[in-house]
């Protein structure tokens, strides 16, 4: 869920109309959107496909604030806006189905814009559903990122001063130096952590004894939220997707397949 359409009622600000609405657009949305449906350009909003949230702000002069007063948060009133101060109105039963979780930006901190006395904003905001290949507001994801794990195989077991050695090319926690029968060991504990600098490889005494891979079919998701969809729920939506692409591409496969004989 991300805002789509911002009706401007008034806006002194020195913010142009178009640029305040992209910034608009672009803070995420804490509503689950399986809870809501696609709106077309003819459908008409309602409570099951539309989000309304309202701005209505005005900067004044702070009476409290000392006269020598240089910093505008105390000296004015209103005169950041953030993303906290959209209000969200209720429309037919949404505030009984969201009771528990209220619709609201995910962050309350996003600087909207600066205002001085006098300037105000008076802004409604329409939530509709979508997806992030028609624009990026609509992508729950921040960043997204994969590898494959790295495998450290020891060919033979490395001891005494070289253990500690050993240990040291690689991130902390990868390697760990044990003591077995009055003998220091190296130990691999931990290669998920290895961040792959191939520092091992610089010395000579290690290049024959250790071998760096990676197993191939074992890939490890880095997957950062914007906080409208859990990571966890992302991969597996995403998953899915991808199943529904591979069927697709296997009936258009099984058709050209057909065709031809």
């Amino acid at each position: 869920m991300a805002i789509e359409m911002v009706y401007i009622m008034n806006n002194t600000s020195i913010i142009q109309d178009e640029v305040l609405a992209h910034r608009l657009g672009l803070i995420p949305v804490q509503a689950n959107p399986t809870l809501f449906d696609y709106k077309n350009s003819e459908e008409s909003p309602t409570d099951l496909n539309t989000i309304v949230f309202k701005l209505k702000i005005k900067c004044d002069n702070n009476p409290d604030a000392s006269p020598d007063e240089q910093d505008p948060q105390k000296k004015y009133k209103n005169s950041n806006v953030y993303s906290g101060d959209l209000i969200w109105e209720p429309k037919g039963d949404q505030i009984e189905r969201f009771k528990d979780d209220p619709i609201k930006p995910v962050l309350d901190d996003i600087l909207i814009a600066k205002l001085r006395p006098g300037q105000e904003l008076d802004i409604e905001m329409h939530c509709t559903k979508g997806i992030g290949r028609e624009h990026a507001k609509w992508s729950p994801v921040a960043t997204a990122s994969y590898r494959l794990l790295p495998e450290i195989i020891l060919k033979k077991e490395i001891t005494g001063d070289l253990a500690d050695k050993f240990a040291a090319c690689f991130a902390e926690g990868v390697v760990e130096v044990v003591t077995e029968d009055g003998v220091k060991k190296a130990k691999v504990v931990n290669p998920r952590k290895d961040t792959v600098s191939r520092e091992v490889l610089r010395h000579s005494e290690f290049q024959d004894i250790v071998k760096l891979t990676r197993v191939r079919d074992h890939f490890i998701f880095n997957i950062e939220s914007t906080g409208a969809i859990l990571p966890q729920e992302l991969f597996l939506q995403a998953i899915q997707v991808l199943i529904e692409k591979a069927k697709y591409v296997k009936v258009a496969l099984a058709n050209v397949t057909a065709s031809d004989t």
